[in-house]
C-alpha cells in the first residue's frame, strides 16, 4: 500500500450523520523567520466598493490622464514574447542619461521604483538594524525593512511632514539606512533642497540616504530637492524615480535609480535578472520623448489640486483640512464632527474610491487623489453634503 494510504488509514475518524469525517493529522512545514510572519502584506488602493460596484480610482495616485499617445502606440507595436528583454535596459538608461545628464552607467532600472527600493534597503540593511524615515511616509517603507530583519524607526513629524531635525535626532549607531520620500507620500509635503543638503550633512557616511522622487515630475518650473546633485557628488545618496505616476504608466511597472558606482552595483547584484519587460523599457522610452504630455500632467494636476485644496479650506468651519501638496494628492483631515469613516463611506456611496490609512496613523484622514477637475468638483459636492447630514 503506498505511504499515502497509510497516513489516511490511521487517521482517526468520526461517524456524522452517516458519513465518516477523515481527520488529517497536523502538518508541519519550514519555520517562517520571525521577522517575516510580522508583516503585514502591502494593501493597494481600492477600485471598488464593498458590494464589488467599480468606483472612480482616486485611491492609488494614479495619472487620471493616462498614459500618452506615444506610450500607447509604442505598447501596441508587436513583440516576441517568447524573447527575453534586455537584462540592462540599455536604451532606457541611455535615454533617462540624456534627460536627466547622468551617465547611464550610474543608472540602474527596475520593475517600479519599489523592487530598486527593496534592493537598496536589502543591500545596506540586515537583522537587528535600523532603517529610519519620517513617521508618515511611503506605507511600503516599513515593510522593506521587516523583509530584512531590520527595524523600522519612524521620525517625529512637523505637522505630518517629514523633519530633518526630528529625522536627525533619531539617527543611531545601529542606523544604516534613511528613507525622505519627496514630496512625501501620503502627506504630499517636500523639503527643499537646502533642508536635503542639510539632512545629507548631518548623517554619518555610513549610512545611506535613499531619496524617493516618485512625485518629482509634478513640481513646479524650477524647484528642485537637489537629490540628483547629492546623488553624482557623494558615496551615500540613491536617488530612485518611476514611471508609474505623471508618466502615466503604472501598469507597466518601471523605474529607475541613479547613484556612486558602489551603489549602482549593489542594486544589479540584487534585482531581478530580466526585471523590465520589453513592453515596458519601450513605453518608458516612448514616454521619455513625450515631454509635453507629462508638463501638460503636471500643469493640470497643479490647477485641480489648488481649486480642491481651496474648496477644503473653504469647509474649514465644518473641520475640514488639506495639508497643503506638492504631489498629485491631498490629505484631507476630518477633526469636526464630519469623521474620516463617515466621509469614506459617504464617497463611495457617490460612486469614488479615495484611501484611508488608518494603519499609518491616519484614521482622522483620507488620501485623495486629484483626479479631473470635474471629479474633484464631485468629490467636493459630496463632501460638503456630508458635513451637514454630520452637523
Amino acid at each position: 500500500m503506498r505511504r499515502g494510504h497509510d497516513r489516511r488509514l490511521t487517521a482517526p475518524h468520526w461517524l456524522v450523520e452517516g458519513t465518516f469525517l477523515l481527520m488529517e493529522p497536523r502538518m508541519t512545514g519550514p519555520a517562517l523567520k520571525p521577522w517575516i510572519a510580522d508583516i503585514h502584506a502591502y494593501v493597494p488602493g481600492t477600485s471598488e466598493g464593498v458590494d464589488g460596484k467599480p468606483l472612480v480610482k482616486l485611491s492609488s495616485n494614479e495619472n487620471p490622464h493616462g498614459a500618452s499617445l506615444a506610450v500607447h502606440a509604442a505598447l501596441a507595436e508587436a513583440r516576441n514574447p517568447a524573447l527575453y528583454p534586455d537584462p540592462d535596459a540599455t536604451a532606457l538608461r541611455r535615454a533617462i542619461g540624456a534627460a536627466h545628464g547622468i551617465d547611464p552607467a550610474r543608472i540602474v532600472c527596475g520593475a517600479g521604483s519599489g523592487e530598486l527600493l527593496h534592493c537598496a534597503v536589502q543591500a545596506f540593511a540586515g537583522p537587528g538594524e535600523e532603517v529610519l524615515f519620517s513617521r508618515y511616509s511611503f506605507s511600503l517603507y516599513p515593510l522593506l525593512a521587516k523583509k530584512v530583519g531590520a527595524v523600522p524607526v519612524l521620525a517625529a513629524d512637523d505637522d505630518y511632514a517629514a523633519s530633518v531635525d526630528a529625522l536627525l535626532a533619531a539617527v543611531t549607531p545601529g542606523t544604516r539606512v534613511v528613507l525622505l520620500d519627496n514630496p512625501n507620500n501620503p502627506v504630499g509635503s517636500f523639503l527643499p533642497a537646502s533642508e536635503v543638503a542639510r539632512l545629507h550633512a548631518g548623517l554619518p557616511e555610513d549610512v545611506l540616504l535613499v531619496v524617493d522622487q516618485a512625485y518629482a515630475e509634478y513640481l513646479g518650473a524650477g524647484e528642485d530637492d537637489g537629490g540628483l546633485a547629492l546623488a553624482a557628488a557623494h558615496a551615500n545618496v540613491l536617488v530612485t524615480r518611476t514611471f508609474s505616476k505623471a508618466y502615466g504608466m503604472a501598469g507597466e511597472r518601471v523605474g529607475w535609480a541613479t547613484g556612486a558606482p558602489a551603489l549602482i552595483d549593489a542594486l544589479n547584484r540584487l534585482r531581478g535578472a530580466f526585471n523590465v519587460t520589453a513592453s515596458g523599457q519601450a513605453a518608458a522610452l516612448a514616454a521619455l520623448g513625450d515631454a509635453g504630455f507629462v508638463a501638460r500632467s503636471a500643469t493640470e494636476n497643479a490647477v485641480a489640486r489648488a481649486g480642491f485644496e481651496a474648496a477644503i479650506a473653504a469647509l474649514g468651519n465644518h473641520g475640514l483640512r488639506a495639508i497643503p501638496s506638492r504631489a498629485n494628492f491631498v490629505l484631507v483631515l476630518f477633526e469636526g464632527a464630519l469623521t474620516a469613516e463617515a466621509a469614506l463611506r459617504s464617497l463611495e456611496a457617490g460612486g469614488y474610491a479615495v484611501r484611508h490609512l488608518p494603519g499609518q496613523g491616519l484614521g482622522h484622514a483620507l488620501r485623495i487623489t486629484v483626479g479631473t477637475r470635474e471629479d474633484m468638483a464631485e468629490v467636493v459636492r459630496i463632501l460638503a453634503a456630508a458635513t451637514v447630514a454630520a452637523a
